[in-house]
């Protein structure tokens, strides 16, 4: 038999079916041989002689090929032709010609090319061949042969299975059971008949065993003579399915760490232990445990009506839930259907423009888009409107009403969008009217708002908007008339939130937002010059002014003007709560709003109940222009986009716009809006980004108005300054309009000497 080359090796795996009782490894090929040997032969069956080939040929011959249809017909050249495919390991992606540039030799140096084999796993082994030096030497060293040299097993078996009296050609797989048997321990009378077995078929295959003993005599010859000398081997360790616990256990180095800290603080303490004083210490700690135990005792009672909850109400529970989810959804859906709905009206509030504009000289109309209602804010007026500074699709509406005599039980502020015109995205309920608004310019969710009562009242759009974040409370902590305006101011130092507000009794108050309350202080008071009365004792006393309404200056923010009641428009600063800077005798009737000019801060407008609106310049006492407008003026306000246009709403339901740059005697544009006799405009509001205005009435509706192009013209920049910005071009427009109005002679005041428009 042919000697095969065998290695010993730490970590190559032995299967267990080729390992003996012995620890010796029987290689399968010859163990299949000497199976085949030591076997009895079967008789053939009768009338069957080599039946089985026959039988096999039989089979291949009535065997029929089934061809496809589609099958090709190939000659017999294009038969035997042989196709070779040849794969190569050539990366095809990889740059031969690849250079890059040395600064060392200052030229580009080509880089060698990229190898095409890529590593994935490099394990280096330990192996040794059998007849290395260094295998016989291990193999010296422990007396064990590594892997032993492939032999019958029967042959290797009968050095120690083997009984004393059996002969040399006992084997087979008899003798494998008996030595099996013998080791276990197992019952003696199977291994008897084992032995029987075994000598019945050493006789019959005689020959067969003469030759196994041949095998065995050069197996034996092979074998070192230390092994064939010494006892009993050793079974060799398999490295795959061994593990030597020794080797799991990972011994810490022991480490010892040092910290030093600050010594804790020591006092000496002495006192008389007394009899008293013990029995108030046992006394003060009794009572404390009955505080815990009245504590617990409520907990578990809270936890009780928890839990006595009806399912009535946790179903009401999961449905206010389920539908604050679905809340959203409802909205989306509703604003998609009323642009649809809308889809002319939405094409008119972004792209219309009047054609009929270019015929007219300096007049424009203004465009009826949509209209805004709520149906419980019907019978209210609309008391303040507001476009939000960060969504400019999005404005509030506060309502209330101006006729003290007959006051609602109950306002509201609702947000509107011209997304969806047909209901308001958020409705707030109040006890008493709400008579005006503003909203953050830096927290687009926070909304201040004043009441008829007196009270403020700051929502947060962002959370449970329908309950108040901060109310005011208490008496001495409101205002005891009606709040007429509310304003946001700067952020404090601390950077605390706060806010201004004016009321008919005389008082600028400042709200400052505290983590749970509001706190109020009083900025200035309002007096009236030369306001002084004698009492009935003697004793003087001076007679306080009803604020109406307040403006703060646009760049500088200590500084606001406060309108009254009394038609006088005083400039004051939070630093001085105790004088006026500056006193302007606006009007002959209450003053109810005022607005700087969005170019030029020095320049304010204001409007009041004697039908008139006039325009103010800083620190001049006498005004610049007067317009008269046959009505009681609701609302004012200067444009976003022209620094000499601005519009106006009277009583007789009109809105007014003017542009100075035009006519600075008339208005470009009268428009009536709603009948005459039935309501009255009382607000306006222009929006920040696209040219259109709300206006609101005394019956609950706001009504939007698009402007045509004659309302809303730019102005073109000169030949030889091109690239002027548009807002330089708004201030050198108002400053020309002004210098004309100044050149005045000295010691001359400006006359009164206006007329009512004719509308």
């Amino acid at each position: 038999m042919a000697s095969e080359q065998t290695f010993v090796s730490e970590s190559e795996s032995i299967e267990p079916g080729n390992v003996n009782e012995t620890g010796s490894v029987i290689d399968n090929e010859e163990d299949e041989l000497n199976r085949a040997s030591t076997a009895k032969p079967k008789p053939p069956t009768d009338g069957a002689g080599g039946g089985d080939a026959d039988d096999l040929d039989a089979w291949v011959k009535s065997r029929q090929l089934v061809k496809p249809d589609n099958q090709l017909d190939l000659t017999e050249a294009e038969l035997s032709e042989e196709i070779t495919k040849v794969l190569t390991t050539t990366n095809t992606n990889v740059v031969h010609n690849l250079v890059v540039y040395s600064f060392k030799e200052e030229a580009y140096v080509p880089l060698p090319p990229a190898g095409n084999t890529v590593t994935l796993l490099k394990f280096d082994g330990n192996s040794l061949h059998i007849d290395s030096d260094e295998a016989k030497y291990q193999m010296e060293e422990s007396g064990e042969i590594g892997y032993p040299l492939p032999a019958p097993r029967y042959s290797l078996m009968e050095a120690e299975a083997a009984p004393p009296k059996a002969d040399d050609g006992e084997a087979g797989e008899g003798g494998e059971g008996e030595d099996q048997e013998g080791k276990e321990g197992e019952e003696g009378a199977e291994e008897a008949e084992g032995e029987e077995e075994a000598e019945e078929e050493a006789a019959e295959e005689g020959g067969e065993a003469e030759e196994g003993e041949k095998i065995e005599e050069e197996t034996a010859d092979a074998a070192p003579a230390a092994a064939a000398a010494g006892g009993k081997k050793r079974k060799l360790i398999n490295q795959f399915n061994f593990c030597e616990r020794a080797a799991l256990t990972f011994t810490n180095p022991t480490r010892n760490v040092d910290t030093q800290t600050i010594p804790p603080p020591r006092s000496q303490y002495g006192a008389n232990v007394l009899q008293w004083v013990i029995y108030d210490s046992y006394a003060e700690d009794f009572e404390q445990q009955q505080k815990e135990r009245d504590k617990k005792d409520d907990k578990k009672a809270q936890r009780k009506d928890e839990l006595k909850m009806s399912k009535q109400e946790l179903k009401a529970a999961q449905a206010e839930e389920l539908n604050k989810k679905y809340l959203k959804c409802w909205q989306i859906l509703e604003r998609m259907i009323n642009q649809n709905i809308y889809k002319d009206i939405a094409h008119d509030y972004r792209y219309w423009e009047d054609p009929a504009d270019e015929f007219r000289d300096g007049e424009g109309t203004l465009l009826p888009l949509w209209k805004f209602q709520y149906e419980r804010t019907k019978k209210m007026s609309v008391t303040d409107v507001m476009f939000n500074p960060y969504y400019y699709d999005l404005f509030a509406v506060c309502f209330g009403s101006h006729d003290f005599m007959k006051q609602p039980s109950e306002g509201s502020i609702c947000l509107f969008t011209v997304k969806n015109p047909s209901y308001p995205d958020y409705i707030i309920m109040t006890e008493s009217g709400v008579m005006c608004c503003d909203i953050h310019p830096k927290y687009p969710f926070l909304v201040a708002i004043g009441l008829y009562d007196g009270n403020v009242h700051v929502y947060n759009l962002k959370e449970n908007y329908r309950e108040p974040l901060y109310v005011s409370m208490g008496v001495g902590d409101k205002h005891i008339e009606c709040v007429w305006e509310i304003k946001w101011g700067p952020d404090m130092a601390d950077g605390e939130i706060n806010f201004y507000s004016v009321s008919s009794g005389g008082r600028v108050f400042n709200w400052v937002l505290m983590q749970n309350k509001l706190m109020v202080t009083t900025i200035i008071t309002l007096f009236l010059e030369n306001g002084i009365v004698s009492g009935p004792d003697g004793t003087e006393l001076r007679l306080r002014s009803c604020g109406s309404c307040m403006k703060f200056h646009p760049e500088d923010p200590e500084i606001f003007l406060v309108g009254t009641e009394e038609g006088c428009i005083y400039k004051c600063s939070i630093a001085y709560s105790s004088k006026y800077l500056m006193t302007y005798r606006a009007h002959n009737l209450s003053v109810y709003r005022i607005d700087f000019n969005r170019f030029n801060s020095n320049i304010f407008i204001s409007c009041s109940g004697d039908w008139r609106v006039k325009i103010w310049e800083d620190m001049r006492p006498e005004p610049l222009f007067i317009f008269d407008l046959g009505s009681a003026v609701g609302d004012v306000k200067w444009a976003p986009y022209s620094s000499t246009v601005f519009a106006a709403v009277t009583n007789e339901g009109k809105v007014y716009v003017f542009d100075l740059n035009v006519n600075k005697y008339k208005a470009i544009c009268i428009q009536a809006v709603v009948p005459k006799r039935k309501n009255k405009l009382t607000r306006l509001s222009f929006n920040e980004k696209l040219p259109f205005i709300i206006v609101g009435d005394d019956k609950g509706t706001v009504t939007s108005l698009k402007l045509s192009p004659n309302l809303r013209q730019m102005v073109k920049p000169p030949k030889k300054q091109q690239n002027l910005e548009q807002s330089v071009l708004q201030v050198q427009k108002l400053e020309k309009l002004l210098s004309l109005v100044r050149e005045l002679p000295e010691g001359e005041i400006i006359k009164d000497t206006t007329t009512t428009v004719q509308s």
